[in-house]
Formats: structure tokens, sequence, C-alpha cells
């Protein structure tokens, strides 16, 4: 089987940290990363992460686009933000599974995935800011 996606990015272990670090500052729930290149030529990452709604997904999977368009300069191909009970952003050897919390249970993929190593998320070096006050408040 040929891999279908880019040959392995040197920086991928970062941006994985990074993508669930951004998810979990951005209160998603159950982030999971798991390396899973040994196992499958789809990708070297999963990483997965629960919203308890349609608007926190959506916004889950804006806000790590948006993260590392800034960061990396690079773009995923996306898919499901239409009903966005599962948003998936595919950066070639990263796979980001967002899924609403219900949504996740009932497919339990991270499952299939039993054998692959956990990477352990670090705390942020860099914790999100707000970029802006409450007025009044």
């Amino acid at each position: 089987m040929t891999r279908t996606t880019p040959p392995q990015s040197t920086r991928s272990p970062e941006q994985a940290i990074f993508i669930a670090q951004s998810a979990s500052e951005k209160k998603a729930e159950d982030v999971l990363v798991l390396e899973v290149g040994d196992l499958t030529s789809i990708a070297d990452y999963f990483i997965f992460a629960s919203g308890e709604s349609e608007r926190q997904v959506r916004g889950l999977a804006a806000f790590i686009e948006k993260e590392m368009t800034q960061r990396y300069d690079i773009h995923p191909v996306i898919e499901g933000k239409e009903t966005a009970n599962w948003i998936l952003l595919d950066y070639g050897d990263i796979i980001v599974h967002i899924f609403r919390s219900d949504i996740r249970q009932y497919y339990a993929l991270e499952k299939m995935w039993a054998d692959a190593p956990q990477i352990t998320i670090p705390e942020s070096e860099h914790p999100i800011t707000p970029t802006r006050q409450l007025v009044g408040g």
C-alpha cells in the first residue's frame, strides 16, 4: 500500500502536541494523542478531542485551524464542518478528530487504535490569553 500523505515532517511531534494543547486550552474534553505511524500508513498521529455541542466542536476546529496557520503556516483539509458532529482536520501526517461527546462515545474510534502509544500532553508554556477584555466587568 502506498502512502497517501506527505512524508513525516520533523515537526510532526511538536505540531501534534501543539494541537492538543490548543484544544485543551479551549476547553476540549478528553484530549488524546496517539502515535499511529507504526500501525497505519494514513498518518503518524491521531488526535481526539470532544466538545459538548456542535457550536463548541466548530469553535475548537476553527481555533486549531487558526493557531496552526499562524504558527506553522499550514492549512488542513477539513471534513464534517456542516454538521459539526465530527470534524476532521487532516494535516497530512497528523489527523485531528473533534467529536461531539455522544458521537465520540458511539464510534469509540480510539479503541481501534488501543495498541498505539499515547503521547503525554505537557502543560502549554504559553497559555492562550484573551484577546479582548470584558467591558464593565
